[in-house]
């Protein structure tokens, strides 16, 4: 199973199973990663999944949707590689990704 590496901003890393076709918010939460709270449960409704990708891995995401970028503008101290990982599902080619938290979703 493809596996993702999430980097709290403390440095703490965890690595994690995560399902083809599940994103990597759903996968962080039923993996209790602290950081990462999905409060809206994935509808890219709020933006307290926000992460870092980091930059060798972005070219193979899709391209931020309009919705995203919206939510993004209200994360906290958002990069040029924020992402919500409500809408970033793993796939074979992401095996090893990694997202880094942000100090606080708020």
């Amino acid at each position: 199973m493809p596996k993702a590496i999430y980097i709290e901003a403390n440095g703490a890393q965890y690595e994690v199973d995560v399902e083809v076709g599940q994103n990597f918010m759903e996968a962080a939460t039923e993996n209790m990663i602290d950081g990462i709270i999905g409060e809206c449960g994935g509808v890219c409704s709020c933006a307290t999944c926000h992460v870092y990708v980091d930059p060798e891995w972005l070219a193979k995401l899709p391209p931020v949707g309009d919705m995203e970028e919206s939510m993004l503008d209200m994360a906290n101290d958002p990069q040029d590689n924020s992402r919500l990982s409500c809408q970033l599902e793993m796939t074979a080619e992401l095996d090893g990704i990694i997202l880094r938290l942000p100090v606080s979703q708020f």
